[in-house]
């Protein structure tokens, strides 16, 4: 997932807004204490996601995979007054933790934290969003995209992460998987959809950027 040499990578660091103390505990925490602590935004993709929301100025959100809580906090940070955050996730065993962080960051009004499976509660979510965070399973990434582009506004955003998958995305030299297939299969479809503008950013794993037209 180092797409950039290591010392590209921590000039760029070093250079980028630091993360708030509560989110460098969170950070820490993470990986001290959840599997996969690799799923975590991070700094500077953070940094990035909270830049969005400030240019974006949302009013309402949907985030799809909350993990640990992280990004739906830097999200937060561009939120309109007022505003809102659904954020879902499936796994029940750290809910304890991610309201925890949620309460600490003063969002416990802002985000709805929703346990379930996203595909589900996704319907009966109504909208319009601002923007749309796709962060979850990737072999739903394009079953995702299909249930929430009618329900962001013209002009709003989906940002959906890990699209480069860790370069396996351009590998064609080995068996591939279904989760690399699935990825390759949203970017494509994506790409081709004339309703929406989009760019894909080489940012950690990879950020695919859509506007909706």
């Amino acid at each position: 997932m180092d797409f950039l040499p290591q010392d590209i990578r921590e000039y760029s660091d070093r250079h980028t807004e630091a993360e708030s103390e509560l989110l460098h505990r969170l950070n820490r925490e993470t990986h001290k204490k959840v599997l996969a602590p690799r799923m975590l935004s991070g700094h500077v993709q953070g940094r990035m996601l909270s830049m969005f929301s400030q240019m974006i100025r949302p009013k309402r959100v949907l985030e799809i995979g909350t993990y640990t809580g992280y990004s739906a906090i830097c999200i937060a940070e561009g939120l309109e007054p007022g505003g809102e955050i659904i954020t879902i996730d499936k796994n029940e065993e750290i809910e304890e933790m991610v309201r925890n962080y949620f309460g600490e960051a003063g969002l416990t009004d802002s985000i709805d934290y929703q346990i379930g499976i996203a595909l589900d509660l996704i319907p009966n979510i109504d909208g319009p969003f601002d923007l749309v965070f796709i962060d979850a399973d990737k072999f739903n990434y394009y079953n995702y995209f299909k249930l929430v582009i009618e329900k962001v506004r013209p002009g709003g955003f989906i940002i959906a992460d890990n699209v480069l998958w860790s370069g396996k995305v351009i590998d064609k030299g080995q068996k591939t998987d279904e989760d690399t297939q699935a990825i390759r299969d949203f970017n494509r479809l994506v790409h081709a959809d004339d309703r929406v503008e989009k760019v894909l950013l080489p940012v950690r794993d990879g950020l695919m950027v859509i506007r909706k037209k």
